[in-house]
């Protein structure tokens, strides 16, 4: 199959929240990996991830990272989706409001909005690639999303259901994402959801795909920036032999940049076994 698959999780304890995704085709296989324009797609996508992780650090800046990504897709002949906007995390927060934020392929308005930020110890960031064959633009597509967060806009629901509801998600939630299906009556809260929605007590997370009906490829990762670095605490586990591609990352830095470890500096030397780099392997898919 060439079909891209995506997994995605996210938690939070006591509003500190941690988010992850990472793409795969269906059916690859060590001995059968996947090929054509879904392997390039995900290849260039965990490298940029791979890339994003090595740049998030104190004293570095979100261009840095916003060039690193465009090199890397260049090299995969794709490009990354317009508009699509990594956030600074606080608690209660996975899109905090803050001009912290890293976009992958600036739109027109995004150029002129968008500051240039550098990045400080004890920040964290949800680091989020979506990559594509295709245009990069984006459409919304048929599927109808399920996911919400509620926003910080005041309004007086006139509707019994809706405030029942509301009442629920501030309660249950807070400023979370979250699902219809974690509402034991989900006709019930369907019918209260809509006024909410329109007076934009809550914001849909639309369904999204390339303009072109190419495929699309997501990594997701939540980094914690430290003193000596930066800390990973989640994903990480995607195995680029699984795909295999005509292409490579050709820029010189960027093949540097890959062969760092992305393990945070310590004091002691320790002994860890031989495995590849991230930019060996780049060169290899």
């Amino acid at each position: 199959s060439s079909g891209i698959n995506a997994e995605y999780g996210g938690a939070h304890l006591d509003g500190y929240a941690a988010v992850v995704a990472h793409s795969m085709v269906v059916g690859a296989t060590l001995d059968s990996p996947a090929s054509g324009v879904a392997a390039d797609a995900i290849l260039a996508a965990h490298y940029c991830a791979e890339a994003a992780l090595r740049l998030i650090k104190a004293g570095n800046t979100n261009k840095q990272v916003t060039d690193a990504i465009q090199k890397i897709t260049d090299s995969y002949k794709c490009t990354p989706l317009e508009g699509m906007l990594s956030y600074q995390i606080k608690r209660y927060q996975t899109e905090a409001d803050t001009d912290k934020q890293i976009v992958l392929n600036p739109s027109e308005v995004q150029k002129k909005e968008v500051k240039d930020i550098e990045f400080a110890v004890h920040e964290v960031y949800a680091m989020d690639v979506f990559v594509t064959p295709g245009t990069g633009k984006t459409k919304e597509h048929s599927a109808h999303t399920t996911v919400y967060r509620r926003t910080e806009e005041i309004y007086q629901l006139k509707m019994k259901a809706s405030r029942a509801f509301y009442s629920d998600v501030c309660n249950r939630f807070t400023l979370m994402p979250f699902t219809l299906r974690a509402f034991e009556e989900e006709t019930k809260a369907k019918m209260g959801l809509k006024e909410c929605v329109t007076h934009e007590l809550l914001q849909a997370y639309p369904v999204q795909q390339d303009a072109t009906g190419q495929p699309v490829a997501q990594f997701k990762f939540t980094v914690l920036i430290v003193p000596n670095g930066n800390i990973r605490i989640n994903g990480g586990l995607f195995d680029p032999t699984l795909c295999k591609s005509e292409h490579s990352v050709e820029d010189k830095d960027i093949i540097e940049l890959l062969a760092q470890s992305a393990n945070r500096k310590t004091a002691g030397k320790k002994k860890r076994k031989k495995a590849k780099t991230a930019a060996e392997e780049a060169n290899t898919n």
